[in-house]
């Protein structure tokens, strides 16, 4: 009896809850070469059925994709105009440009030169940041580690002649453009830390040669804040405390200080 009304559960149910429908199986529409929306690239286990507007966008390659990538190359093209289109080199970014310091280096090596009075419109502290690194180089190899000393003589000479032209000139300048010319024009102080690693300057030739130094240096370096600050009747008052900075230079060439 019980099996009686078993079955006759079951087949209530399947009275008021119909089966699937055995159909045949789903079918992907496949779009035949005759067909409107036929589009030859596609996939038709795929794509399905897309519209036709779409289908178009595709064949004919959208505008926004388009651009003028650098393909990949060595470690060099870092430092080249590649890349995406309007990005600027690796070293502009970095404010190093070679023909500036060229230009800056040249104007220091030849001090007699008309100067032009936009020279420090970019300054940059790549220069000097490299020719006080191979003074105190120089320096080091010659037996006088006096790191310190440069640094140091750098800093407070940097600011002390940044408030003095800031008093001086009606034109302001900032301390960065300040220490931009005082490393360039070291120079041909870094000349001399050279010429010590291979002889010693404790002597007459050495005195000679360091005060030519100096000399030079502070001459440029006068030049290049007259020019900027437009103060040329003031120059023998702004290469007096640069030819003081200067000074302190030669005696860290000249003397080893034990």
């Amino acid at each position: 009896m019980w099996q009686d009304n078993a079955y006759g559960s079951s087949s209530t149910q399947n009275a008021y809850y119909p089966q699937p429908n055995q159909a045949a199986p789903l079918q992907f529409y496949t779009p035949g070469a005759g067909d409107p929306n036929f589009y030859p690239g596609s996939r038709p286990s795929l794509d399905g059925n897309v519209p036709a507007a779409v289908q178009g966008n595709i064949a004919q390659g959208g505008a926004a994709y388009g651009g003028n990538i650098q393909q990949i190359g060595g470690w060099w093209t870092a430092f080249g105009t590649g890349g995406f289109e309007g990005e600027p080199p690796l070293l502009e970014e970095l404010g190093i440009n070679f023909s500036h310091i060229r230009a800056k280096t040249l104007t220091v090596l030849n001090p007699f030169s008309h100067i032009d009075e936009h020279i420090m419109d970019d300054a940059d502290l790549a220069g000097p940041i490299l020719f006080v690194f191979c003074f105190g180089i120089f320096l080091l190899f010659s037996g006088k580690p006096n790191f310190g000393y440069i640094y140091g003589v750098g800093l407070f000479g940097s600011i002390s002649i940044y408030t003095l032209l800031n008093l001086m000139a009606e034109k302001s300048i900032d301390a960065y453009r300040v220490t931009s010319v005082l490393g360039y024009c070291l120079l041909p102080m870094v000349g001399v830390g050279g010429i010590s690693v291979a002889m010693t300057l404790d002597g007459s030739f050495g005195y000679v040669l360091s005060l030519l130094s100096i000399i030079w240096c502070t001459y440029a370096a006068s030049g290049i804040f007259v020019a900027v600050l437009r103060m040329s009747d003031q120059r023998l008052l702004v290469a007096y405390p640069v030819g003081l900075l200067y000074g302190c230079f030669g005696l860290m060439s000249v003397f080893s200080g034990k």
